[in-house]
């Protein structure tokens, strides 16, 4: 099982709207690179779900329900999207600040990419990130 991180914008699309809907297709992807972690995605990963501009926190975790397949708001038919369903909300909400201070995450690709809405999460940075969410 591999890891990811989405990200979306709270008022394009937030983690309470995910909760709601139990499950969504992540539509929208069209940088190359995102759209190739899309298409990387096997069923049964998990991701973190990244609030991004405002809050800028991991606030929960979804799992990848459906592989990649055409998305249907690319009118150009080269897109892909998946489907994730919502499992938890973390502990405690891991913030952008949190993750560039801790020297172990530096080469994290929400550090590195910070524009790249959907990035692998290697298992050792799952680990200390599921570690700092669940922090008191």
């Amino acid at each position: 099982m591999a890891h990811w991180l989405i990200k979306s914008e709270p008022s394009a699309y937030s983690w309470e709207q995910l909760v709601k809907d139990k499950k969504t297709s992540w539509t929208g992807v069209r940088n190359a690179q995102a759209s190739s972690n899309l298409k990387a995605m096997k069923v049964g990963d998990r991701c973190f779900f990244y609030h991004s501009n405002e809050g800028k926190e991991i606030v929960g975790i979804a799992e990848v329900v459906k592989a990649a397949y055409p998305d249907p708001t690319d009118k150009e038919g080269k897109a892909v999207t998946v489907d994730v369903k919502a499992i938890e909300p973390v502990k405690q909400l891991v913030t952008l600040a949190a993750i560039k201070a801790e020297p172990k995450l530096k080469e994290f690709g929400l550090v590195r990419q910070s524009r790249l809405s959907v990035v692998p999460v290697s298992d050792e940075q799952w680990k200390l990130i599921m570690k700092m969410s669940a922090a008191k």
